[in-house]
């Protein structure tokens, strides 16, 4: 007897549940005190109050600037580690090196990098305009992964079709585009849907450097200013939000280029 699996729409709309009843417990705890109307975690049926009282055109400004940041970010940073992975395949001896410069990257604090990336980068050259610093921290962000994923993926290729390719006189980039891409392929997606909510962290983290004068950052830095818990909040869901849709439409194309790792068959 197999074991039926839960669809995916049902474990999402489980999940979702599970989260909403959390919140709400938690935020019983910290009811206001006498005098005051503030709480710092408030419901989430007021936090979604307010969001449809203010609608989305009030706060898309801000988000539509820290999407293009992340976008930039999200490109250059999973660029250059799938240049640099693919490069260690050409070249071996370099894999030491690629993989100590993405452990490196790894570790270093991202608030420490931005207070120096705002110093040599600046922020956004027009008001408006993406800030440097805070696509940098994107890339940043998600180098270190999408390395680690291609790398893996990259060396998943089937020894036997390497071989196949080299005793026909293929060259080790023959190897790399016939092969080993296609072997990598579902790693390095993996890799990129998982680069998508990080390099939307990483771009909000430079906002808060003071790089840009309308950004998801500063409208945050604006609002705890105020103490409007509840628009705060409103902020937090829609980022969760902006960042589980940019990971879902990964997972669609994933499934769409890999078709073989889910056992599906090509239409």
């Amino acid at each position: 007897m197999t074991r039926r699996q839960v669809p995916g729409w049902l474990s999402a709309l489980i999940g979702t549940a599970v989260l909403v009843v959390v919140w709400w417990v938690v935020s019983l705890a910290f009811v206001p005190e006498e005098g005051t109307t503030y709480t710092p975690v408030p419901s989430p049926f007021a936090v979604i109050a307010q969001l449809v009282e203010d609608g989305l055109a009030a706060y898309w400004p801000s988000f539509q600037v820290t999407i293009t940041e992340a976008a930039w970010g999200f490109v250059w940073g999973n660029g250059l580690a799938l240049l640099l992975a693919a490069t260690v395949l050409l070249a071996p001896r370099l894999e030491p090196v690629v993989v100590q410069v993405a452990v490196v990257s790894y570790c270093l604090p991202l608030v420490a990098v931005g207070g120096i990336a705002i110093v040599i980068l600046g922020g956004a050259e027009q008001p408006g305009d993406p800030s440097k610093t805070a696509v940098f921290l994107a890339a940043l962000a998600v180098f270190f992964t999408t390395v680690v994923g291609a790398l893996l993926g990259f060396k998943a290729a089937d020894r036997a079709s390497l071989d196949l390719v080299r005793v026909y006189g293929g060259t080790r980039f023959t190897q790399l585009r016939k092969v080993r891409l296609v072997a990598a392929l579902p790693a390095i997606l993996n890799a990129l849907q998982v680069a998508v909510p990080t390099a939307f962290l990483g771009a909000v983290l430079g906002e808060y450097m003071g790089a840009t004068d309308r950004s998801v950052g500063i409208l945050l830095i604006r609002l705890q200013g105020n103490l409007d818990s509840e628009r705060v909040w409103a902020v937090f869901l829609l980022c969760a939000v902006v960042a589980l849709i940019g990971y879902a439409a990964l997972g669609l194309v994933s499934r769409l280029v890999t078709p073989w790792v889910s056992g599906r068959t090509q239409p």
